[in-house]
């Protein structure tokens, strides 16, 4: 009698593992690290936020840092940055839908967090 193999019944994480096509490496590229959730964080706590309130809102984290990643939400589509012609400037920073869109799987991700570690 021939062996019959075992069929998955659930959808992998990653058919390539880190391979180009996998969504989750994906995602780990624009809000892996150390910075980037937290950044996520304080903007969602505020809706909108200046760069010295996030500066304060994200204990540790160095100006070269916060500008580097905000730099990279920006450019990943994650971040509005919204610029006043004022002295002194003004900048502002929001989430845009598609950041929005992660908010509810970080809040799932972080109440695993509490129940688990």
């Amino acid at each position: 009698m021939a062996e019959e193999k075992e069929v998955r019944t659930h959808e992998a994480l990653c058919e390539s593992i880190a391979g180009e096509g996998c969504g989750l490496k994906k995602v780990l590229d624009i809000i892996g690290g150390k910075w980037k959730i937290m950044i996520l964080c304080a903007i969602d706590n505020s809706d909108v936020i200046r760069y010295g309130e996030l500066r304060r809102s994200v204990y540790g984290i160095t100006n070269t840092m916060l500008a580097r990643s905000l730099k990279e939400m920006e450019d990943d589509g994650l971040i509005c940055r919204e610029q006043y012609e004022e002295m002194p400037v003004r900048v502002e920073y929001r989430l845009t839908e598609k950041a929005k869109s992660i908010i509810p799987i970080l809040l799932e991700l972080k109440r695993w967090g509490e129940k688990n570690l």
